[in-house]
Formats: C-alpha cells, sequence, structure tokens
C-alpha cells in the first residue's frame, strides 16, 4: 500500500510540474496572455492613427482651405499679394 501511495504522489507531482511549467502551462500561458494584451494595444493605437488620417486625408480631397493651411504651415508658401515678414529674436 504505501509503494502505491509513493507511485500516486509521485505521478501527481510529475503531472503538477509539467501543468506548472510544461509546454502549454500555467507561466506560458500568462506570458501569452500579456503579449496579447499589448498586440491589442498597438493595434487599438494604429487604428487610432489610421482613423486620424483617413480624416486629413478627407480633408484634404473635400477642402481648398485645409490644402492652402497645409501649404502654409509645411511648405512656407504664401499668396501673391503677401508679404513675409520673418522676426528673428538676439540670442
Amino acid at each position: 500500500m504505501r509503494v502505491v501511495n509513493l507511485v500516486l504522489g509521485f505521478v501527481l507531482l510529475a503531472l503538477q510540474i509539467r501543468l506548472w511549467l510544461g509546454d502549454g502551462g500555467f507561466w506560458e500561458r500568462r506570458q501569452l496572455k500579456l503579449q496579447i494584451a499589448e498586440l491589442e494595444s498597438q493595434i487599438n493605437a494604429a487604428r487610432e492613427r489610421n482613423q486620424a488620417l483617413e480624416a486629413e486625408v478627407e480633408d484634404l480631397k473635400h477642402n481648398l482651405m485645409a490644402v492652402e493651411e497645409r501649404a502654409r504651415r509645411d511648405l512656407g508658401m504664401i499668396r501673391d499679394d503677401e508679404i513675409f515678414v520673418l522676426v528673428m529674436e538676439n540670442p
């Protein structure tokens, strides 16, 4: 009877070790869940960025003032009837 108890105890211990530390065990599953959460966060951030870019593209397609504002800001363009003044601060 004692031998049977020892064998059953050993089998139980081996199964527990496999459950906690083996392939597909508790720790690996926990790490995978953390990776999934991080990737979902990155995907959501990319979705938000894509939506903002899509809105900007639509605005540029349909709004001439947005194109003009973008040209002024990014390219430094001015109209023919405007005067450009650059004010520099003393160091």
